[in-house]
């Protein structure tokens, strides 16, 4: 029998294909999460359920549409998906949601984001751990049959997400640039021409072909190894820029007219830039707009000279967005790539997130900006002011003891500030800063470094990976 704590993430669900989840466990998930669902004040009619490219991606939804009639719900089934359509659906329908996938996972994985009306995101702290304890009862006791049978509809959501999205960004000045797509075989082939037809791009597809076995490249763009093709055919191709999609197509990441990857976090201060510019338009005073401590300090400073004010959060999507309800933040921002935009719901979308680069990029390139032709790194030259490491991953057997090492190490230098909002991050004197973290699921010490300057970062990561890897 599948072990459900094995499989319940701390945000979503996510597990072996056959080993871990199956159609019996799916089953019991769906009928766990109705019951979830109808116990809010209101409970709502229905679930809506989305799901991925996989191989096992139908066979897993409709097991758990299944749980869920079985507890007199409605399903509205709106087929493939984006996660980030599966959240507009649910947004903009006011129900609940559960979108199959397991993201930028290899093919043999599958799971299920969960998230209220209005795309409410539900964790382990916000219901997750109830549905992982009620779904486990059900897989000993049986899926129990409720007062009446909820029933299945199709409802084709993608015209009104694409819709929905380019209503939220003026893309009256894009046409004529070209952009190189990079799908990965994932569901951004699904969305991608629902969104970009019409608007006068040329846009040159890469590995568009809906495969949940990746045939490619791992559709995982944070790894530069899966951007390598895309960085190619933008610079043979004479390309303005490249976008890259995970799995689901809620994350992106671009690449420049040189091949070059952008930093997240220089995306992050570009589309706080315009989503602050926004606020301002509309009379706020104080806009504040979120970023987790792992992005640049180029973003906090950023916001702050663009009349903004900058949140500081633990990474992962519920904190993010937790303290975007808290705050009324109009844009928040994570240094893996998901962004989380007020008028979205709350949720996070890569695909809105391009719409911004490109709209800024014709924006640019309309002011004639000195020095020839503008281009995307001379946008983002403003928005890229430090060196970085990206994470570096370290295998250790006590993770606890070794970051105790490095904060005695570290600690003892003068003018060093520590704190402990996730993990160890350690401010230096002369501007440079690492956080260190343990994973939450394997026995890995995370460290990320900023600094000045190549050379600086490197000396600070053989420091800092000397005490974690003695």
């Amino acid at each position: 029998m599948p072990d459900l704590s094995a499989i319940v993430k701390a945000y979503d669900i996510r597990g072996v294909v056959g080993d871990q989840l199956d159609e019996r466990t799916a089953r019991a998930l769906g009928a766990a999460t109705a019951r979830l669902v109808a116990a809010d004040d209101p409970g709502p009619s229905a679930v809506v359920v989305g799901r991925d490219m996989r191989d096992s991606s139908p066979v897993l939804a409709a097991a758990f549409a299944d749980g869920v009639t079985r507890q007199g719900l409605d399903v509205v089934d709106i087929g493939l998906a984006s996660t980030d359509m599966l959240y507009f659906a649910s947004g903009s329908l006011g129900l609940p949601g559960a979108m199959f996938t397991a993201s930028h996972n290899p093919a043999r994985y599958n799971g299920i984001k969960l998230c209220r009306g209005g795309a409410v995101p539900i964790g382990q702290d916000s219901g997750l751990a109830t549905i992982r304890d009620d779904a486990a009862r059900m897989l000993d006791d049986g899926v129990p049959e409720g007062a009446r049978r909820g029933s299945v509809r199709e409802r084709d959501m993608l015209s009104g997400y694409a819709e929905h999205l380019r209503s939220l960004v003026d893309l009256s000045g894009v046409a004529g640039l070209t952009v190189v797509v990079d799908a990965g075989n994932g569901m951004g082939g699904h969305t991608v021409p629902s969104v970009l037809t019409g608007l006068g791009l040329r846009v040159v597809p890469l590995y568009f072909e809906l495969d949940g076995t990746f045939p490619n490249h791992e559709a995982n763009p944070l790894d530069p190894a899966n951007l390598v093709d895309l960085q190619k055919a933008v610079v043979t191709g004479g390309a303005d820029l490249g976008l890259a999609f995970d799995g689901d197509a809620d994350r992106c990441f671009a690449v420049d007219e040189r091949g070059e990857a952008v930093s997240p976090s220089a995306i992050t201060g570009l589309v706080a830039a315009r989503e602050l510019a926004r606020a301002h338009d509309r009379g706020e005073t104080d806009p504040c707009v979120i970023h987790n401590l792992i992005t640049s300090r180029a973003v906090p400073e950023l916001v702050t000279e663009h009349g903004g004010r900058p949140v500081r959060t633990r990474v992962g999507h519920s904190f993010i967005k937790q303290t975007m309800a808290e705050t009324g933040a109009v844009f928040g921002g994570e240094h893996s790539a998901h962004y989380y935009f007020r008028d979205f719901w709350k949720a996070d979308s890569g695909m809105l997130a391009a719409l911004h680069v490109l709209a800024a990029l014709s924006e640019h390139s309309r002011s004639g900006a000195a020095g020839g032709t503008p281009t995307l790194s001379g946008l983002m030259a403003g928005y890229e002011r430090y060196a970085a490491s990206g994470e570096i991953n370290s295998t250790v057997a006590d993770q606890s003891a070794k970051v105790a090492e490095v904060e005695r190490r570290y600690g003892a230098v003068e003018g060093a500030e520590l704190d402990r909002l996730d993990g160890l991050t350690v401010s230096l004197p002369d501007g440079s800063w690492f956080n260190l973290r343990a994973s939450n699921t394997e026995p890995l010490l995370r460290l990320n470094v900023e600094a000045a300057d190549d050379a600086a970062v490197a000396a600070l990561c053989d420091g800092v990976l000397a005490v974690v890897r003695a």
